[in-house]
């Protein structure tokens, strides 16, 4: 286990204790020591009551900016506008647990079935196993899975950037570490970068407030991709044996496998129901993403002088190291564009413009997030106008009868 970077936590071994059906499979104890352990290795400082005045400052200017600019609402304001990187892992780690547990089933159900197969001859008694299994696939996971949050966490700049419902009480929280990290050498004035990143905030918790099916209906899609997993372990025997035959596998070389496995050697088919579901993710993050930015850029149009280097900045930034993507395609496979978040981006745009900006146009564009189904699709991108044509019911239905 050392071998291939992973070190189990005390009581590892009792695995069998965590597995029982019934009980959380991803343990957020877990989750969080593997979480802080890695954020441990660098530098987490403390929140000031400077920053915490700076933050509260900024983020009561994004919400007298973006007012006018979203049919959302603002909710309760929080006391603690101001976290540190430590902060974010702690409240993020139950919405995490939440959002990959489905998976983690659909991996160890794939696991259990292949089990049974092989039968009791090579395995000996089953009904004991498989709880160990599935403990031990959950601390695994758990660990993997603490570990890439605390990537997360040195990365982000406010508690929505990873722009997916996570929290149970949405809120507006800055980390100010990770904002005076990310605006080093741009040139820009410190309190532009931070009603920047505050406007980004303030648009995602807004959204996320007020669309409380969103969280839920990701989780099915990622619950619909993990009951579709499969192992096919005659597939990998054949894969690994060429592979081996080739050199591009050493079985006595832990670094070898594990590379192997991050290059999708072993990687299953994936089925016509799994792509979908991958689909409908891509194109839901795609859109959050889409109009957090496009309701940014009109908040801050004609207040904010360096506007359009923030924007171009933080683009680069998400091309070059985008945290959340990193994460899902870790565990789905899934990679999702910047070239399709720019044109979920020009979609609110035209949706905006086409339905009267300020006169109307807010109201239509806020109403496809009540449910859904009145969301586009991929294909639906490239016609904004059509999409709102074949989707609005008109207030005089009389020419339809």
């Amino acid at each position: 286990m050392s071998g291939f970077g992973f070190f189990p936590s005390e009581g590892f071994f009792n695995a069998g204790t965590s597995g029982a059906p019934g009980s959380p499979m991803l343990q957020t104890s877990v989750m969080r020591d593997a979480a802080r352990k890695f954020l441990a290795t660098h530098n987490d400082l403390p929140v000031g009551r400077e920053d915490a005045r700076k933050a509260q400052e900024a983020i009561d200017i994004a919400n007298t900016w973006i007012e006018e600019q979203t049919q959302f609402p603002a909710t309760v304001t929080n006391a603690d506008v101001a976290w540190s990187r430590k902060d974010w892992i702690d409240h993020s780690i139950n919405g995490w647990q939440m959002l990959v547990e489905p998976l983690a089933e659909g991996m160890v159900e794939a696991l259990g079935k292949v089990l049974k197969e092989m039968g009791p001859a090579e395995l000996g008694p089953q009904e004991g196993f498989l709880p160990v299994m599935r403990g031990f696939m959950g601390q695994l996971i758990a660990t993997q899975l603490g570990q890439s949050i605390g990537t997360l966490s040195i990365g982000l700049t406010g508690s929505q950037d990873a722009a997916i419902p996570l929290f149970e009480k949405s809120g507006a929280h800055l980390i100010p570490q990770n904002i005076a990290t990310w605006g080093e050498g741009l040139e820009i004035p410190e309190q532009e970068i931070a009603i920047y990143m505050a406007l980004r905030e303030v648009a995602a918790q807004r959204l996320f407030a007020h669309t409380p099916w969103l969280g839920a209906y990701i989780r099915d899609l990622i619950a619909s991709y993990g009951s579709g997993i499969t192992v096919d372990i005659d597939s990998i025997q054949s894969q690994a044996e060429s592979a081996m035959i080739s050199g591009e596998l050493d079985i006595n070389n832990p670094e070898s496998i594990t590379m192997a496995i991050n290059q999708g050697m072993f990687q299953p088919e994936q089925s016509a129901a799994q792509t979908a579901a991958l689909a409908k993710l891509e194109i839901t993050f795609a859109l959050i993403e889409g109009w957090i930015d496009h309701v940014t850029s009109l908040s801050a149009k004609d207040r904010l002088p360096s506007l359009g280097a923030l924007q171009e900045s933080y683009r680069r930034s998400r091309i070059e190291s985008a945290p959340t993507q990193q994460l899902f395609a870790m565990l789905l496979g899934l990679q999702i564009s910047p070239r399709l978040t720019r044109e979920c981006s020009n979609f609110w745009n035209e949706i905006y413009a086409i339905s009267g900006g300020l006169d109307g146009g807010t109201a239509i564009r806020d109403h496809r997030w009540e449910d859904s189904a009145l969301l586009p699709t991929a294909a639906d991108l490239a016609d904004p106008a059509g999409f709102l044509v074949s989707t609005t019911v008109p207030d005089d239905l009389s020419g339809l009868v």
